[in-house]
């Protein structure tokens, strides 16, 4: 018999998850797969770190629950993240959207931002213009481009058709292309 492998696949894992309820199977999946779910979320929430945490804790939990309707067709990191965008758009619905703290709230005084790194104002503003884009369309261009989905694959965790997601990332570059020029 051969000694097991090392590092178990995805596969392995939610076998054993789901076969003998082996929760360190399942906290492997997650260390695995939480750095990419918070960048995600991170992304979704306009860089609130609490809220991206809150809404990894909440999609985790969702997955273990929901393990057993995972069917295999997809990879399991884009099931993680229907699961995210879904909790993340759920949170949404019940809120005025993400909202981002400009580096001069958070510098305080003007001496302080006029010392600011132009690559964190040029971040500030791209965050603010990603946060006034509708949800689906800040999410279609989260995952295709910050997490570089392609746009089939994107649409599976959306749930959405091929064609209704290139016209999300449309719009959204659009929109951000618009915002991003009235910056002075």
């Amino acid at each position: 018999m051969a000694p097991p492998p090392e590092h178990p696949s995805d596969a392995e894992l939610i076998s054993r998850v789901l076969v003998r309820d082996d929760r360190n199977a399942f906290g492997e999946l997650v260390a695995r797969h939480q750095s990419a779910v918070r960048a995600l979320l991170r992304r979704l929430t306009g860089g609130d770190l609490a809220q991206a945490d809150d809404l990894a804790q909440e999609t985790f939990l969702r997955a273990y629950r929901g393990l057993r309707g995972y069917r295999g067709g997809a990879k399991f990191s884009s099931w993680l993240y229907r699961i995210a965008c879904n909790v993340f758009f759920s949170r949404d619905r019940g809120s005025r959207g993400a909202s981002v703290a400009s580096p001069a709230q958070e510098a305080g005084s003007s001496e302080e931002v006029a010392l600011l790194p132009d690559a964190l104002l040029a971040r500030y503003d791209l965050e603010r213009a990603l946060a006034s884009l509708k949800p689906r369309e800040r999410a279609a261009l989260v995952l295709t481009y910050a997490n570089e989905l392609t746009h089939e694959e994107a649409a599976v965790v959306l749930d959405c058709p091929v064609g209704t997601l290139k016209t999300h990332v449309a719009r959204a570059k659009e929109k951000l292309r618009r915002q991003l020029e009235e910056v002075p």
